[in-house]
């Protein structure tokens, strides 16, 4: 298998924007986690007729797709609801990624799990590189690009883990703070430590 990198960072870090870097300038293969929880749930999936099951019809819309808003207010009001579909998901989740990351044909692979330290899958990469940004910037962008107002965004903040429990497990960082931090460079000699690693593992 190759080489996988693990990226996280918390919300409006910049995650997709660095992973779509990697992707179009070196054509390094992403598996994305967000992607993946989606697919395990798509009509006429096991994970779909699970939820089903559990919760009946009212969390499934009209053209058979999952009502995603409906079962986030019950896991929402029902604690033990959300652990149950944890325990459905994740594993399914996990299986799936590693299959995919199984059939990256590029010289090392991206594992993109937003909450990579929350659900501790930072076994799943070799190394870890973790997109850092103030919580000030974080807040500001969220507040702009999900059109909530900052108490919102200060509470999804609070529910993930800290800036410090992420940099705790990184082996790399990229600074995405200001408007013009140059990313492109930080990623260039990123893909360079990476391709290394990768010829001394050969």
């Amino acid at each position: 298998m190759a080489l996988v990198i693990g990226l996280t960072g918390g919300i409006a870090s910049g995650k997709t924007t660095v992973a779509n870097l990697f992707n179009q300038e070196f054509g390094i293969e992403i598996v994305d986690a967000d992607i993946v929880a989606r697919q395990v749930v798509e009509p006429g999936t096991p994970g779909l007729n699970a939820i089903s099951e559990q919760f009946g019809d009212q969390v499934i819309q009209k053209d058979g797709t999952l009502d995603r808003a409906q079962l986030r207010e019950i896991i929402f009001s029902q604690p033990e609801s959300k652990t149950w579909l944890n325990q459905l998901l994740h594993p399914m989740i996990r299986t799936q990624m590693l299959d995919e990351l199984i059939k990256v044909q590029s010289a090392y692979a991206l594992l993109v799990i937003p909450l990579m330290v929350e659900n501790n899958l930072q076994s799943l990469a070799d190394k870890i590189l973790v997109v850092d940004v103030d919580e000030e910037t974080q807040i500001q962008r969220t507040v702009e690009r999900d059109k909530v107002d900052a108490s919102q965004a200060k509470s999804i903040l609070a529910s993930q883990a800290s800036r410090e429990q992420r940099l705790a497990i990184a082996d790399y960082v990229i600074k995405n703070d200001t408007k013009n931090q140059k990313l492109l460079p930080q990623i260039t000699e990123l893909h360079q430590k990476f391709l290394e690693i990768c010829s001394e593992n050969l």
